[in-house]
Order: structure tokens, then sequence, then C-alpha cells
């Protein structure tokens, strides 16, 4: 099943192309793993399709709804933990679990079971009355992707969600979306590390609002005859400089 699609999709602001003839599928249950540089078109192309921007040309759809016409039924199916996700530091974990809970319309009724299995999932648990103004970088990473996912969303985007938290922390939370596979979410984030980029099952390079080649870790690799992304995503980038000029 394909659970994201997007078609020539393209954001102008001005005259500036931040995101230009995007074409893309998601498969239901993948890791998507959007990478490139700052200024690339990563979070542009994700407001694209969480509904937040529309289009200047080009359609998205993402479970089976369309981004423009069908924005609002889609909100129910998706979650979307931006850069800065907006966790309440003079609220308690568990108060910010219901906060958001709340503002998901998640029934009062059939919120223990879930606020209790994320705690678990996220190993928040022995911290549920904490501060979240208190809790370490890779802490609130957790939090804010327990408050995304208290709604049971099909579709899970993450902005760079990693950025800035310390290795052990990255591997933790890397472990909690491996995790959410089972449950057949589906996953599309953006990241600056390379090395988490090699854990999605495909990854797409974006430089300059076009998405300039999209595969898996290893196809990309095999194909450029190198070790690692890093040096593949350097001779890609290279040769379309090289190519404008």
């Amino acid at each position: 099943m394909i659970t994201i699609k997007a078609v020539g999709l393209t954001k102008r602001f001005a005259s500036l192309a931040a995101v230009s003839d995007f074409n893309l599928e998601v498969e239901e249950g993948e890791i998507f793993g959007l990478v490139g540089p700052d200024g690339a078109g990563k979070t542009t192309t994700m407001r694209l399709l969480t509904s937040i921007l529309d289009p200047t040309e080009g359609q998205a759809w993402v479970y089976n709804k369309h981004t423009v016409k069908e924005a609002e039924s889609l909100k129910e199916s998706i979650a979307y933990m931006s850069q800065r996700f907006g966790l309440y530091e003079e609220l308690t974990v568990i108060e910010n679990i219901n906060f958001y809970a709340d503002v998901y319309g998640v029934p009062r009724d059939k919120r223990e079971a879930s606020v209790d299995r994320l705690l678990g999932f996220s190993g928040l648990l022995p911290f549920k009355q904490r501060l979240a103004g208190k809790l370490s970088g890779g802490m609130k990473q957790k939090l804010g992707l327990a408050c995304a996912l208290i709604h049971t969303p099909k579709v899970l985007f993450l902005d760079e969600p990693t950025n800035g938290v310390d290795p052990v922390s990255r591997r933790d939370f890397w472990k909690i979306l491996y995790d959410l596979l089972k449950e057949k979410v589906t996953i599309f984030c953006s990241t600056s590390y390379l090395d988490e980029a090699e854990r999605c099952h495909r990854v797409g390079l974006m430089h300059k609002g076009k998405l300039l080649r999209c595969d898996t870790p290893d196809n990309i690799k095999k194909e450029r005859n190198v070790k690692t992304l890093e040096e593949a995503f350097i001779q890609i980038i290279k040769e379309c400089e090289e190519v404008k000029t």
C-alpha cells in the first residue's frame, strides 16, 4: 500500500523555489529518510505533506487523503513532530501527554491504556511526574514522540528529531522507531546525520529544492562504488553543481 505520494510537488516563495517538481512514493511500514544540507527544502516538503502549506503546483496524498482537499480529515491519520516540538516545560511529562490527548480528541475512557503504553514504550514511566523543562535533551525528544503518537497515527513525520541529541539517546530513539514498524506505522523523517540515514529503508537526497536521488542506502553506495552515504552524496551534489555551471 502506498501511504505517501507526491506528484510534481512545488512550492515557491516569491521567486524562490523552495521545493521543485518533487515526486515520491512511500510504502506502508517503511522508514523513508530525507537528507540534504540546510536550505535544501526538507522542512518545506514536510509541511506540504502534512497540509501545513499548500503547494504552488503539484499534488500529494497521504494515507489516501489529498493534502489540500482533505486536509482536516488527514490530520486524524498523521502526526508531525517539528524541529521545535511544542512541549510545555512548566507541565509534567504526564500533563504534556494528556494535553496533546485533549488536542487530538482522544476520549478519556480510552486514554489510560495508550498513555501507559507510550510511557513504557519511551522509557518515561519513572519520570511521568517530572517537569518537562527538567528533562534531558534526549528525554524531551522521547516525550515529544510520545505526545505525537497519543492518537495512534498511521503516518509519522519527523523533522530532524535527533538534532543536537547525544549518541546514546539517538540510538534509543531509533529503537523506538523500529518498534513502531511492528504496528505498520509509516515513518517519514529528515535527518542531518548520515549514519541515521543508513538505518532507513530508503533515502532521498535533496539539494536546492530538488530530489536528486532516491533509493536504498546500499544501492546508492554500490552505484557510486563508495563505502558511505556521505561519499555518495558528495559525489551526487558535486555533479549537480557541475551541470549547472
